[in-house]
């Protein structure tokens, strides 16, 4: 076993060039003195560093308590290593029971590479607040990392499964170890990169965190990517008209750039599109899709030869550790979902009730990738709630690949 960790740390490191690289520090500027740490000693993983009142506009609604967290995890790229993570704990109204409210660990979606783009800085689109509301009426608490390299230094490893659960189990160690009046079961929620997020987050916890009690996972528009659902993805997008998801593709490249020091997405943009890439590093998801609607840039006229050959390892980075899970999973997939088209998330499905996991799958035939998120919580809330009653079925998994 110690052999086969020393590999995949090998594998996944950054290497040592890396710090003076410049195409390894995308999106570098911490937006405040907070997410700014200087002390270089971090000696353990999992502590609270500090914590601060977040401003009232970062509320979201029915929470009686906003707090921004700064805490100790080891880097996903290179386990030896432990850094900081910046993210945000939300408590519901009223007084909490006897063993703490309940927890869930909320994973995002896309927000970008840039520091800025922390949700716990930038705060969350409304149709997160509104959904993420409704847990905390539900007497949920809430802990949302902003996942390694947003908010603080270092360059944020998009898409990259092991940094985002790693962030994610240490900011629930963080939130316990600090003494919030929260529970020892926790779920884990999370839509479209955060979905993968999540769903890495359960994998990873069986070694890297056992003592956490995950209860279930609720996915919404979850990626999987594999050389078939890449073709889905390729087949659903057009290459000759403006396409905003040009932007997953910029950030999608500087992930190569970190997993491989001989690829740079320069080589492969064309003059059109090479600086509004770049942009990247300064602009939020949100604002760069509206540019490449302006620019109108397409497939063909931003990419002068495909990258592909280039990001075969970072594909590697966005495996998911494990897909037999002792732990039920509810997938709720938009049948007109491009982002993340409902091929792949459906031949994740099979691979995970393959694997032996517990799936619970639903298919909403006219929901598309962002608003599958608001449509499922019904659904996704009576899982969670058969979960803690221990009245879950065993999923359908037979029904689910019958639809393949």
């Amino acid at each position: 076993m110690t052999r086969i960790l020393t590999i995949l740390a090998l594998l996944f490191a950054t290497p040592a060039w890396a710090e003076d690289d410049g195409r390894y520090n995308l999106g570098d500027d911490p937006p405040s003195e907070f997410y700014a740490y200087h002390q270089p000693d971090l000696s353990s993983v999992g502590r609270l560093i500090r914590q601060e009142k977040m401003p009232g506009k970062m509320l979201l609604p029915s929470s009686s308590q906003a707090t921004r967290i700064l805490y100790s995890s080891a880097s996903g790229l290179n386990p030896d290593k432990v850094v900081a993570v910046s993210g945000a704990l939300f408590l519901p109204k009223g007084e909490p029971p006897k063993n703490g409210w309940p927890l869930l660990s909320w994973s995002h979606g896309t927000v970008g590479v840039a520091d800025k783009c922390a949700p716990s800085w930038d705060g969350y689109p409304e149709f997160h607040r509104e959904y993420l509301a409704r847990w905390l009426e539900a007497g949920f608490a809430i802990v949302a990392s902003d996942y390694e390299g947003l908010g603080v230094k270092g360059t944020h490893p998009y898409l990259a499964t092991r940094p985002a659960a790693y962030s994610n189990l240490d900011a629930i160690r963080a939130v316990r170890s600090a003494g919030f009046p929260v529970s020892r079961d926790v779920f884990l929620l999370g839509q479209s990169q955060g979905a993968a997020a999540a769903l890495a987050t359960a994998g990873h916890a069986m070694t890297y965190a056992p003592e956490i009690i995950i209860r279930g996972v609720v996915l919404t528009g979850v990626p999987f990517f594999s050389p078939k659902a890449l073709i889905a993805v390729r087949d659903a997008r057009p290459r000759d008209i403006v396409d905003p998801q040009l932007g997953y593709n910029f950030l999608a490249l500087s992930l190569a750039q970190m997993a491989d020091p001989s690829f740079s997405m320069n080589d492969y943009l064309s003059d059109k599109a090479r600086p509004i890439a770049q942009r990247i590093s300064a602009i939020c998801n949100r604002k760069m899709r509206k540019i490449i609607s302006e620019e109108k840039l397409t497939y063909n006229n931003s990419f002068i030869r495909s990258p592909n050959s280039g990001l075969e390892k970072a594909f590697k980075l966005m495996q998911y550790p494990e897909l037999g899970l002792k732990v039920p999973i509810f997938i709720a997939s938009g049948a007109m979902d491009k982002d993340t088209p409902l091929r792949m998330q459906q031949a994740l499905v099979s691979k995970l009730c393959d694997a032996g996991s517990q799936v619970h799958s639903v298919v909403y035939k006219d929901k598309a990738h962002l608003n599958t998120l608001s449509h499922s919580i019904n659904d996704a809330m009576g899982f969670v709630q058969a979960a803690r009653l221990g009245k879950l079925t065993d999923g359908n998994c037979l029904s689910a690949r019958a639809l393949q």
